[in-house]
């Protein structure tokens, strides 16, 4: 039960996260060649941090 309700709160995190990458992208006028790099290194910094934070509640 509480891996369907994380993966779900993941989701919304992620999404929740682009959207003010996005905007961030947007507001300092990060060029369009630059931007891609920029999403891949967030995004795989906040999914490292959610897989560490449900391997926690795991094994708590």
């Amino acid at each position: 039960m509480i891996s369907i309700f994380f993966i779900i709160f993941a989701v919304f995190i992620l999404y929740n996260i682009n959207k003010m990458t996005n905007s961030l992208c947007i507001q300092k006028e990060i060029p369009e060649e630059r931007q891609p790099k920029v999403f891949r290194t967030i995004n795989i910094l906040i999914t490292i941090l959610l897989i560490s934070s449900f391997v926690e509640i795991l094994y708590t």
